[in-house]
């Protein structure tokens, strides 16, 4: 017997949706029974469930579909496992509660002290909070400045080492550039004075 596709329900929602493949394949393929097949069809199961498109995610070919839509005895064969999952759930942002949302202010003040060549809009980014929070935190004139207290962003998981750690090389490369810049405008007006 294959493996189940990614996301079952929905995969299944999707087969019946868009194929004319029987209950019985679509049941086997997505390891479901065919009762539940004939619940997604007749729009009793799966309510709310976004159909799964398992063509964009190479679990399952058009020619494949093709194949067992016209041999109804045919089943289903799954062609990859390892399916990559997109990055538009990095975009989603995640609800914070609020028992944690005092967590932002401390971590940005967190990383003002840390890593002082990040930029506030940098900051703002990383720690999910407006770009005027963090600039009145390094002004020191947020509201409530004096009830901060600096904790990691890391550890509180606000997000991971991996984006701290991108945002810092990015803020050192700017640092650099900044560095040549002023250099070079500064030869420029040696050169101009001789």
């Amino acid at each position: 017997m294959s493996k189940a596709p990614l996301m079952p329900m929905a995969t299944a929602l999707w087969l019946v949706e868009n194929t004319t493949l029987t209950f019985k394949q679509i049941a086997e393929f997505c390891h479901l029974h065919e009762v539940e097949v004939q619940g997604i069809a007749d729009g009793e199961v799966a309510k709310g469930i976004k159909a799964y498109n398992p063509i964009i995610t190479g679990q399952l070919s058009r020619e494949e579909i093709e194949l067992s839509s016209k041999d109804h005895n045919r089943p289903l064969n799954i062609k990859n496992l390892d399916v990559e999952i997109s990055n538009d759930e990095k975009k989603i942002k995640k609800y914070i509660p609020l028992s944690k949302r005092q967590d932002k202010p401390d971590s940005a003040l967190w990383l003002i002290r840390q890593h002082n060549i990040l930029k506030d809009s940098q900051i703002s980014r990383l720690v999910g909070i407006t770009k005027n929070s963090v600039t009145s935190i390094r002004n020191k004139s947020y509201w409530n400045y004096n009830n901060l207290n600096p904790k990691d962003p890391v550890a509180l998981n606000l997000f991971s080492q991996k984006d701290l750690i991108e945002a810092i090389e990015k803020a050192e490369r700017r640092v650099k550039r900044e560095k040549r810049e002023k250099e070079k405008i500064k030869l420029n007006k040696q050169h101009n004075n001789e």
